[in-house]
């Protein structure tokens, strides 16, 4: 189970308690190596103090909804990659694979589309602007993760453009002044095969220099994606070969000043069939940083980050010859934090991106985009009050042309010991993708959506709310939250039918662009939580998820979203045992959506349930075996569904296909630690 906010969060009153975050946790998965009190809560410490690390935290100390994933929780269960983790774990976020593990995903959370959602590694910043629906979910393999961190709400003024309705910070392993490490060997259905392993410690006479070495490769040969396929299709399994390398180095010039440096080199085969043929990307995707950390007085912290990413891909139908398509994103970012008197905290900064991408595939040129930004945000302290903290920020950005100014409200009430109020009140600002603007090809001959240039920039205002708190019964401790929100979408943009009068001036194969929607967009919602421990050995989180997206002009739900989700995990860990076990449940309610010569297509309506176990084989826990099943009831279900013409048949003649689920499959790992 995820970490929630509050109540589990003790909350930071200085700056110079940063230093020692302290989260309270209710996943009895830690049990075995964290140590727990008598109602089953833990404490898991976190020895960051840059501004970077404990941005998150902050945030969640003044009303912020904050969920995270520990590696601990990741291992337990047996994810292969990030996205899994998030499918199954994280409450309020639902997450769907387009083809399994290593494959793009669509994700809501809050009412939101995948584009509205930032996807950030180690605070550098990920999506595809070429895409804004294209996660980059394939390409980061679980056994990077030392934490996930998923902000709920709108978070413009910390994280810039895209983060309208959320955040999700992949953490990687992070240093140690011992040396430890872990060798992962496993296999599995469908051809699965992984090998990964990491090592990390310190050098110097004080432990001055820091490394941290990871590697992984993961590979399967997949499983057939659609229920039908053209008659002609030879290749109808997805597979994926992801290999990645990561090395982080950390310099002490004195207890006050570091720095640290980090390089990620992914390369990876991706199938991506369609119902008729596959095609491969051969990625290579480079991410580099570097952080100057600089922390002379519990009243004051600087910090100056750079990065540079780059996404290249090779993308081809054999037999055909391949076409590129990839982006170079790079820049730089300066932040403080000051506290110039007892009640008042002042994060200030500056962002610095510039963007190039193209695509020779959908014939999207190499636009360059460049974005600055400047922001501040006050944060009160205890000293002002110790049940009451607020925190309210602005932020200016300028792109190209485009300018716009946001600005962030947040804070959180402690009506008693064990029950809080909290609201946040937020705006965002998302320009156009480049497919938005610049698509002119359409490679399957129907059903394309063209750009458009004249698109405007989406703004909205956010509204968050929720109460609270913690209760006993039967002397165990459990934690509720119940939250609302309601987000209002200015220029919303969306495919829309080509007018009829103006078909003609488009090339063949497109039969709609992009538009902003004229009327306000409203999409609200509300989260229930409830976590804890139903003994010293097992512990629950559930939740349930009501999401209202409805189109203005149908009264309908917006197609592809759910109205309602729920979540469950159940945790096994006796103590002073050397073997656990773990549930994991979703349920997708009833989705529809529009499709060619079918007209309005119901599907989702389905659970999917994960269980896993493992055993240690030694008293040092050392070597250990996991076992997984995936989807352990088999359920046969749709994450999507659309039409094709039949080949060989009437044009007029098509049939439906589906996009199915994973189907059971088994993962088994064993692992040495050291």
């Amino acid at each position: 189970m995820p970490v929630t906010k509050r109540p589990l969060f003790t909350p930071v009153t200085s700056l110079s308690a940063i230093s020692l975050l302290l989260l309270a946790v209710s996943s009895v998965q830690a049990q075995s190596t964290i140590g727990a009190d008598a109602t089953g809560v833990q404490e898991i410490l976190i020895s960051e103090r840059s501004i970077e690390s404990t941005l998150p935290l902050e945030l969640a100390n003044f009303g912020v909804d904050l969920e995270i994933v520990t590696d601990q929780l990741v291992r337990d269960h047996g994810f292969v990659d990030v996205a899994q983790s998030l499918e199954m774990l994280v409450p309020g976020l639902h997450l769907t694979s387009q083809a399994g593990a290593f494959s793009y995903v669509n994700v809501q959370m809050q009412g939101s589309r995948s584009s509205d959602i930032l996807w950030t590694l180690d605070g550098v910043r990920i999506n595809n602007r070429l895409y804004n629906s294209t996660s980059p979910a394939d390409t980061l393999p679980s056994s990077m993760i030392e934490r996930v961190e998923v902000l709920k709400g709108s978070h413009g003024l910390m994280y810039g453009t895209q983060a309208i309705a959320g955040v999700v910070n992949v953490v990687t392993r992070g240093f140690s002044s011992t040396t430890d490490g872990n060798i992962t060997v496993g296999t599995g259905s469908h051809g699965l095969q992984r090998i990964n392993g990491y090592v990390r410690g310190a050098l110097g006479q004080q432990n001055q220099h820091k490394l941290v070495l990871w590697a992984s490769k993961d590979e399967t040969d997949g499983y057939e994606i659609y229920d039908r396929y053209q008659p002609t299709a030879t290749d109808k399994k997805r597979g994926y070969d992801v290999n990645s390398v990561g090395l982080k180095y950390g310099f002490e010039f004195t207890p006050d000043l570091s720095l640290s440096m980090t390089g990620i080199v992914t390369e990876a085969e991706l199938g991506y069939p369609n119902v008729s043929r596959i095609s491969i990307n051969d990625r290579t995707e480079n991410i580099f940083s570097a952080k100057l950390d600089y922390i002379p007085s519990d009243t004051a912290k600087f910090e100056l980050k750079g990065y540079y990413h780059t996404w290249d891909t090779d993308y081809y139908t054999p037999p055909n010859p391949s076409d590129y398509w990839g982006y170079e994103d790079m820049g730089m970012s300066a932040a403080a934090v000051l506290s110039p008197h007892r009640y008042f905290d002042y994060h200030i900064g500056y962002d610095f991106q510039t963007y190039t991408g193209q695509d020779d595939y959908l014939l999207i040129s190499g636009e360059r985009e460049d974005v600055h930004a400047v922001y501040t945000q006050v944060r009160s302290s205890d000293e002002l009050s110790e049940r009451f903290r607020v925190a309210a920020g602005v932020r200016y950005n300028e792109t190209g042309g485009n300018d716009a100014t946001v600005w962030n409200v947040s804070g959180v009430y402690d009506l008693t010991d064990n029950l809080y109020v909290q609201a946040m009140a937020a705006t965002s600002f998302m320009l156009p993708s480049a497919e938005n603007l610049y698509r002119i090809h359409c490679p399957s001959g129907e059903n394309c959506t063209h750009g458009n240039p004249n698109l405007a920039p989406e703004e909205s205002i956010a509204f968050n709310a929720g109460v609270g708190g913690n209760f006993n019964l039967l002397q165990r401790q459990f934690s509720w939250q119940v939250s609302g929100w309601d987000r209002t979408v200015d220029n919303l943009i969306t495919r829309a039918a080509i007018p009829a009068a103006l078909v003609g001036q488009f090339p063949d194969g497109f039969t709609n662009t992009f538009i902003n929607i004229p009327n306000e967009v409203d999409v609200t919602g509300t989260e229930l939580l409830l976590r804890g421990p139903i003994s010293e050995s097992l512990s629950f989180d559930v939740s349930y998820t009501y999401s209202k997206e409805v189109d203005t002009g149908t009264g309908q739900q917006i197609q592809d979203r759910p109205r309602r989700q729920y979540k469950g995990s159940l945790s096994y860990a006796p103590q002073n045992q050397r073997f656990g076990a773990n549930l994991a449940m979703k349920y997708v309610g009833d989705k529809s959506t529009d499709v060619t010569g079918f007209g309005r297509q119901a599907y989702g309506d389905y659970y999917v349930l994960d269980a896993g176990a493992h055993i240690y084989l030694d008293a040092n826990e050392q070597h250990r075996v996991t076992l997984r099943l995936e989807n352990l009831l088999d359920e046969k279900y749709a994450t999507s569904t659309s039409s094709a013409a039949l080949t060989g048949s009437d044009p007029q003649e098509r049939f439906q296909w589906r996009r199915l689920g994973v189907p059971r499959t088994v993962h088994l790992n064993y692992s040495y630690s050291f």
